[in-house]
């Protein structure tokens, strides 16, 4: 197959090339910077040039981009798009049902949200994963200092850049003791999200009054969606993660990799920030426990990052995501934590009980490898748009 490839800064783009040109496809690769607005006469006359003479059985992206949907549907080329990113609000337009559409999501709740409401274009995946890289890289030589640890967390801490909900200022005093109380109740439980839902009119008036948001001519996504997971639900996941590493640094050393070296939490590290291909997979290989906090966007699925720890044959530790049980066991593959007093115990109970520890992330790093490799993804895409 001849295969356009929407070239972008983003994860797995070498596992995906690699895996592709094995497979025996050619790849052509595509960019232009306009590639994240959903209208650009710009983009599409290049696009147009660049397509000229040639034919492309379809064109591949990580995550959706809706013009790049309309361009390939001008040119009836087959679009597939694999997403990782939540939240990621381009899905919600109307381009999403353009049906010359393949777009893969690996949060089953979002994809049987989309599928009950009539999209036909959707399909449920798990993320792929490479599990024999950490084969290779452990061949080389790496900082064992820098990339070893008793416990790790890897992941953003949002702070400041990514926080908008620190930005928002002169709400009425009645909105922030109602988002008080519903975050504060978000962040007691696991497994299911109510913010969007409980974002009502009159808060979601006062939201829109300090902070406006309307979407475009093509965005069907509603303002609750975007204030509970642009805004709240990364704030949440900002004061979850602060305090579940701040309980953990005081009972075991722990180190941070996380871009903003400012932050500092006592007794944990910061170590900066990883590569994504030479750097990571040895933490997750060379640390004890790995710890996954998700994202609280992230409904049910099963976040990049504990693929990545399972690739890499990591121990995991996570919170609960219901994805999870319909490919992996917990305790045998991974481990889950139920809150801050859990993870705690558990984290200690793991470092002390060296076999135990080991044999969960043998599990999980031969599952991840024999069922979730980039070769069975693509071959289960090609013959889904085949």
């Amino acid at each position: 197959m001849n295969i356009l490839y929407l070239d972008w800064p983003c994860f797995g783009k070498i596992d995906v090339l690699f895996t592709l040109e094995q497979m025996g496809h050619k790849v052509t690769m595509f960019f232009h910077k306009e590639y994240l607005e959903r209208k650009s006469e710009t983009f599409n006359d290049y696009f147009d040039q660049f397509v000229e003479n040639q034919t492309f059985d379809f064109c591949f992206s990580y995550n959706y981009y809706a013009i790049m949907s309309e361009n390939c549907k001008r040119h009836h080329m087959k679009y597939v798009a694999l997403v990782y990113d939540s939240p990621q609000v381009m899905l919600y337009s109307y381009t999403l049902i353009n049906p010359n559409n393949y777009v893969f999501l690996f949060d089953k709740q979002q994809y049987l949200e989309f599928k009950n409401a009539g999209i036909n274009t959707v399909y449920y995946s798990v993320l792929p994963v490479n599990s024999t890289i950490i084969d290779f890289l452990m061949t080389k030589d790496f900082d064992r200092d820098k990339l070893s640890a008793d416990v790790s967390f890897v992941g953003a801490l949002y702070h400041e850049d990514h926080n908008f909900f620190d930005r928002l200022s002169g709400l009425k005093d009645y909105s922030k003791g109602y988002l008080d109380g519903i975050m504060a109740a978000q962040l007691k439980i696991y497994g299911y999200n109510f913010i969007e839902e409980l974002l009502n009119e009159d808060i979601t008036k006062d939201l829109i009054r300090v902070s406006p948001y309307k979407n475009d001519y093509q965005g069907v996504e509603t303002p609750q969606y975007i204030y509970a997971n642009y805004f709240i639900n990364r704030k949440l996941t900002q004061m979850e993660r602060m305090s579940l590493l701040t309980a953990l640094s005081k009972e075991t050393p722990l180190k941070l990799y996380t871009l903003d070296r400012s932050i500092q939490i006592p007794g944990a590290t910061n170590m900066g920030a990883v590569d994504y291909y030479s750097e990571m997979p040895y933490v997750f290989h060379n640390s004890k426990i790995n710890l996954n906090i998700t994202l609280r966007s992230i409904k049910t699925g099963i976040p990049l990052r504990c693929m990545d720890i399972l690739g890499a044959g990591g121990f995991l530790m996570t919170n609960f995501q219901s994805d999870f049980l319909e490919y992996f066991t917990p305790d045998e593959d991974f481990v889950f934590y139920e809150d801050e007093a859990d993870l705690v115990k558990k984290t200690l109970y793991y470092l002390e009980h060296e076999d135990e520890r080991i044999r969960i992330a043998q599990n999980g790093h031969q599952k991840a490898k024999e069922q979730h490799s980039f070769e069975k993804c693509f071959a289960r895409i090609l013959e889904i748009i085949q």
